[in-house]
């Protein structure tokens, strides 16, 4: 039995020659695939080596991570820019190429989901100049929902069952859809699309930015890009390298949106309202004037609280013209008048503006005759209607009627040109040069925005007495609605020149403070018993004098409004008028400056049209602002008729507003209802004449009580 078991376990010759031929062939297989490896490695190792990082969506590759451009708000947190995820849909062209049946369902897949057309990726792939790169980008700002659904529709389920019901070809076709990856960027949004456009500009390709705080700040807001980049470790496993990015930081700003809201809104009815006018042009856009701006400021800090003016523009699609110019005008622009109309659109137009404020600027120089001590609060002033200065005779704003013997007070009250050159005189060139420069004109105030100008101020050397007389009704120099409201600001909050400015916290991306703006005073150019008489004075002509047009029931107000003539020959006849006021009276909260350049209306020379628009703004920036009625309420606000269907704020609208641009005033040039005559001007002056105030010329010592009830003239000052 044992010989037996012994006899079947021994090899045969043939089996063991089996054997040697089975090992033979197996160590030359291993040979040849050791080779065969080495072969290829050699030849195309890189190759491989990279279409396996490739297929890991590009995460072992070089490749830039963006930061996040930061964010503005509004002081109550109400997004004006910000910056969302958007993508890049990068093709892999190389991927491709490697399997021709990677490319049919690649681009079917590419133009089912992001309507990007075949013969496009075609073109791609087999260009010489693309068909090796492994980065072409098919489309920008790629939203996540788009992004979301390509990549599901690619997905393969894990269950049996699901696959089955997928197909066996359906799941083939998606395991086809190759060389296409997604690269994150962000996209720059304004969600409040035209709102505050002057003040917060826009951002260029790059996250770069020229205009508004966006330009201002431009390296605050942005970060720096991280990176990602893969390699082979020693051992030739894959490694990645990961260097975050830094986002950039945020800006909390001094406006308030809904302060913003109501100043453009009125801006905008008001400009509606006098587009019929006789200044129109043909084939022009029809406007109510050439430019009407607001600035509404905190006078106790230098907040700005708004600031705009007419022809705004969408942030989203800055280039877009069509706001500002018709179809015509911009078909018929060459590139270089483009590029104009485009630079002057984006400009801020409160800051970057010079122009002659006129006698708003009246207050500064009262404040500064008194403080420097060329005149007292007892001084009386005499207006026989004018001056003779030289061979010229320079007329009071009621020539040929005069004002007689006024005070102070009566003198900002009337707006008395006649009395301020006489206050000039007083003061002397150097001294009035001194406190121009003491209320920051000829200067810029430093606000943070881009473009700030200078104005442009008489020296010592080219102020002779015209000159002097002139500037002391506001004319003959230049200054910026900022430089204006900075400095009534401080002649009315107690004599306190703070730095106007309009972000007031900016913050790190997680919410933590980096730096908090606080108010910085500048100057102290006068003292707290000079500012009180100049709110007094101020208060008169709101009460008995020329700026009663901007009166708000139930508010005690200081004002004074402001006519210039434009005197170069391009705009002569021309006038830019304007309002500036505060409420209350005793301890202002806020300031309001408004500009109407060149109005849309036979008889320019009229100041009422910058009070109707302060006026509606202040009836409802007032409630808002929590500001409280001080006066008894004996009649309700009546505003401008060019206002009548404009939706207030407190409105509770349920079927929609009618008519909520305001009425378009036809005054016999366009639609609309004709303008009544006692309600445009109808002389060229805004003082008030004695005549007109019940007053005995000849009476030195009459009583600043003026029964102005049934006053209709326009005012011109």
């Amino acid at each position: 039995m044992r010989k037996n078991e012994s006899k079947q376990r021994k090899l045969t010759k043939k089996m063991k020659i089996k054997l040697a031929g089975v090992f033979g062939c197996s160590l030359l297989a291993l040979v040849g695939l050791l080779v065969g490896i080495t072969w290829i490695n050699a030849k195309s190792g890189n190759k491989y080596t990279q279409q396996v990082l490739t297929q890991s969506q590009q995460q072992y590759t070089d490749t830039t991570v963006p930061f996040r451009r930061g964010s503005i708000t509004d002081r109550n947190g109400t997004m004006l820019a910000n910056s969302v995820k958007v993508y890049n849909l990068v093709l892999d062209c190389v991927e491709i190429n490697n399997n021709d049946k990677y490319k049919d369902p690649t681009k079917a897949a590419l133009e089912e989901y992001f309507d990007i057309e075949q013969d496009v990726v075609d073109g791609l792939l087999t260009n010489e100049e693309t068909k090796d790169s492994r980065y072409q980008i098919l489309k920008k700002e790629v939203t996540m929902d788009e992004r979301r659904a390509f990549e599901e529709s690619l997905e393969v389920p894990e269950s049996k069952e699901e696959q089955e019901a997928l197909g066996e070809e359906e799941i083939t076709r998606r395991q086809r859809v190759k060389g296409v990856y997604f690269e994150d960027t962000y996209k720059r949004i304004y969600p409040l699309g035209s709102l505050a456009c002057d003040v917060i500009g826009f951002t260029d390709a790059g996250d770069t930015a020229t205009w508004g705080l966006e330009g201002y700040y431009n390296s605050t807001l942005n970060g720096t890009n991280g990176r990602t980049f893969g390699y082979l470790s020693d051992n030739s496993s894959l490694e990645q390298n990961i260097i975050d990015p830094v986002n950039g930081k945020n800006l909390t700003t001094t406006l308030d949106a809904t302060i913003q809201e109501i100043v453009e809104k009125y801006i905008s009815a008001f400009d509606r309202a006098l587009s019929a006018g006789p200044n129109n042009k043909k084939n022009a856009k029809k406007k109510g004037a050439e430019n009407i701006a607001v600035i509404i400021q905190n006078p106790n800090n230098g907040e700005i609280l708004a600031m705009a003016s007419s022809g705004t523009y969408d942030l989203n699609n800055p280039r877009d013209l069509s706001g500002s110019y018709t179809e015509y005008e911009i078909e018929n622009m060459d590139d270089e008048e483009t590029k104009e109309a485009l630079f002057d659109m984006w400009k801020n137009y409160c800051v970057s503006q010079n122009f002659e404020p006129g006698s708003t600027f009246k207050p500064v120089v009262v404040a500064s005759a008194l403080e420097s001590g060329a005149i007292t609060e007892a001084n009386r002033f005499i207006c026989d209607g004018g001056e003779e200065i030289g061979e010229d005779y320079v007329r009071c704003a009621v020539y040929p009627d005069s004002h007689g013997s006024q005070s102070l007070g009566e003198v900002i009250q009337n707006s008395c040109n006649d009395g301020m050159m006489a206050i000039g005189r007083k003061m002397g060139t150097k001294l009035f040069l001194e406190y121009q420069k003491k209320f920051n004109f000829g200067t810029r105030t430093g606000i943070d925005l881009p473009s700030e100008e200078t104005g442009l101020l008489f020296s010592e050397d080219n102020m002779y007495e015209m000159e002097l007389s002139t500037s002391a009704f506001g004319q003959g120099f230049n200054c910026t609605m900022i430089q204006e409201i900075s400095a009534i600001s401080a002649a009315i909050n107690g004599g306190t020149y703070y730095q106007p400015h309009l972000v007031k916290e900016i913050t790190d991306e997680d919410g933590k403070t980096v730096k908090n703006i606080n108010p910085n005073v500048l100057k102290q150019p006068v003292s707290e018993e000079v500012s009180a008489k100049i709110r007094e004075y101020m208060g008169l002509s709101v009460t008995n004098g020329t700026s009663r047009s901007a009166k708000v029931q139930g508010y005690s107000m200081g004002g004074k409004t402001g006519t210039a003539e434009k005197l170069n020959e391009k705009e002569k006849g021309n006038y830019l008028v304007s309002f500036i006021g505060f409420a209350p009276l005793d301890k202002p909260e806020m300031v309001i400056y408004t500009v109407v350049d060149t109005p849309n209306v036979e008889k320019q020379a009229s100041s009422t049209y910058a009070q109707y628009l302060s006026q509606a703004i202040m009836s409802e920036v007032l409630p808002y602002m929590n500001i409280y009625q001080d006066e008894p309420v004996v009649e309700e606000t009546v505003l401008w008729q060019g206002f009548y269907g404009v939706p207030k704020m407190t409105d509770i609208v349920e079927d929609g507003v009618s008519n909520p641009y305001g009425t378009i005033l036809d005054q016999g040039f366009g639609d609309g209802d004709p303008i009544d005559e006692e309600d445009i001007n109808d002389q060229e002056t805004d003082g008030i004449t004695n005549e007109d105030a019940g007053i005995e010329a000849d009476d030195p010592e009459y009583e600043d009580e003026y029964d102005l009830d049934e006053l209709e003239d326009d005012i011109r000052r």
